[in-house]
Formats: structure tokens, C-alpha cells, sequence
């Protein structure tokens, strides 16, 4: 993908690449979890690219959530996290073996679901002694969000500053916006898998939508558009292939004789050159 880069460009690039697919992976986990289980008043994460990013805070500011951080260099507070890693590979990848009986990655995030929800989060904690579900449920009703609110906020959104063409860059590609938005900055939101139409807001008043720039042929506001004229009516006389027969014919009248320019220095060679 970056092979026409030099080695630092490419390096570069690659980690963006990561960190945007980073990014998806969260977004593809942590949005379905809230549409089934309610909205918490806080998440609780380590400090990886993909828990620090503008999109995780612009979800969490949207939703009303609190981000809190884990400290670093400090694994203990990672505990519960890292001890039901362990568990899934101890009983479900174990269960899984080598695979063979998984036919791609929906397969397995099936069975991998059935056997959450089935025996992980229904059996008693050895700590607690409630199930992980009956415990999570105690703690509620957590507040489901509506599918349009939680589409919105997992959007993605990036500050431009509209230029006097009315138009925005974004990674790599040019948007018309309104005329009215030129000299200001705007937030322009789209979806993580495509950027064929943004979204401009405003001063936080949606401003209508943006679409890819089409270079067209510009004119003054003021002046009429060319309006083609009737063609004149036909002569029946083709005069084009009149001139391309006298053309040919003259042509052939005056053309060169190279084997009358072979003369031997006497003269003759140029008087046959002239007859």
C-alpha cells in the first residue's frame, strides 16, 4: 500500500494506518456493548493509542461518560481486566483448539458471544460470589441510547478552517461547503468507513453538507451563457472534399522528384529536377 514511499514516509503512514484501524476495532466493540447494556457514568481503560484518540473523547463527551485512565507503569490496576484475558484463553481458545472447526471470524465471534454470555458472565465470581451479569445489573438501569444518538456519537470529526473558495481539505481531498462558511472553522463529521459526504457544523448548529469538489469550467456571476446557433442550412455542395481533392491534386502536380535530384554534377540532374 505505501510502497512508493521512502522508508520514514512509509513508517509513518503505517502507524497512522494502525492507529486508525485501532480506532475502528474500539468503535466496532464499545458501540453494540452500549446499545445492549446501557450507558455507564464512566469507563475505566489503560493508556493505548486507541483510548487516548479524539474519537473515543468525542463518543464519551456525546454520551456523558467519564473517561478514567489507568496509571502507568502500575499493572495492578489492570488486574480484572488482564485475569479474564487469561480465562478466555484458558477455557474458550482452549475450547477452540486449532481452529478447525471455525469457518472465518463471524464464526468464531459467535461462538465466542455464546460462550460469554452463557457461562462466563452467568457463573459466580470466586470474590464476589454474584454472577458478572446479575452483579452488572444491580448497578442499573443504565440508561439505553437512542440508535441515532449513538450513531452520531461515534462519528468521526476533524476542524477545518473553511478557505475563500468555500471549500475544506480533509485528508487529502477538497469539499464545497456554503459560501456563507468562508473564513470560518468549522467541525466536519463523517463515518469511520467512507468520506464521499461530510457534515459541517458550525458553532454547534449543523450547516448542511459538504460534497466532494468537481472542477468545472468557471465563469463570471453575471454573464449569459453561450448559446449555440442554428447551423446554417446544407448547400448539397461537400465543400470540404473539394478542397482535399485540390489539395491531392496539387500535391500530385508539384511533387518532388527524388530520382531526378541523383544527376551527375553537370547540370542535368537539376534542369530534369525543374521539368
Amino acid at each position: 500500500m505505501f510502497a512508493f514511499l521512502d522508508d520514514h514516509s512509509r513508517a509513518v503512514m503505517a502507524a497512522r494506518w494502525g492507529y486508525f484501524e485501532d480506532s475502528v476495532r474500539l468503535a466496532a466493540a464499545l458501540r453494540p456493548a452500549l446499545a445492549a447494556r446501557g450507558v455507564p457514568s464512566r469507563v475505566y481503560v489503560d493508556n493505548g493509542s486507541a483510548f487516548t484518540d479524539a474519537a473515543l473523547k468525542r463518543a464519551a463527551a456525546r454520551l456523558g461518560i467519564k473517561i478514567t485512565h489507568s496509571a502507568p507503569g502500575r499493572p495492578q490496576g489492570r488486574g480484572k481486566i488482564e485475569r479474564f484475558f487469561r480465562i478466555v484463553r484458558e477455557e474458550f481458545l482452549a475450547g477452540v483448539g486449532d481452529g478447525a472447526g471455525v469457518k472465518d471470524l463471524a464464526g468464531l465471534n459467535r461462538l465466542f458471544t455464546a460462550w460469554c454470555e452463557t457461562v462466563y458472565h452467568a457463573r459466580p465470581h470466586g470474590e464476589t460470589g454474584q454472577p458478572p451479569m446479575d452483579r452488572w445489573l444491580a448497578g442499573g438501569p443504565f440508561p439505553v441510547p437512542e440508535p441515532a444518538r449513538l450513531r452520531e456519537a461515534f462519528l468521526w470529526s476533524e476542524a477545518r478552517l473553511v478557505r475563500k473558495d468555500a471549500t475544506v481539505r480533509l485528508f487529502g481531498g477538497a469539499y464545497e461547503t456554503s459560501p456563507a462558511l468562508a473564513g470560518r472553522k468549522v467541525e466536519c463529521v463523517s463515518g469511520p468507513s467512507g468520506l464521499t459526504v461530510l457534515e459541517i457544523f458550525w458553532n454547534g448548529s449543523p450547516y448542511g453538507l459538504a460534497v466532494p469538489r468537481k472542477i468545472g469550467r468557471h465563469s463570471h456571476p453575471k454573464a449569459k451563457p453561450e448559446v449555440p446557433g442554428a447551423p446554417p442550412p446544407a448547400t448539397g455542395i461537400d465543400y470540404l472534399a473539394i478542397i482535399a481533392a485540390e489539395h491531392a491534386e496539387a500535391a500530385r502536380r508539384h511533387r518532388i522528384r527524388y530520382d531526378a535530384l541523383a544527376g551527375d554534377g553537370d547540370g542535368d540532374g537539376a534542369q530534369e529536377a525543374g521539368q
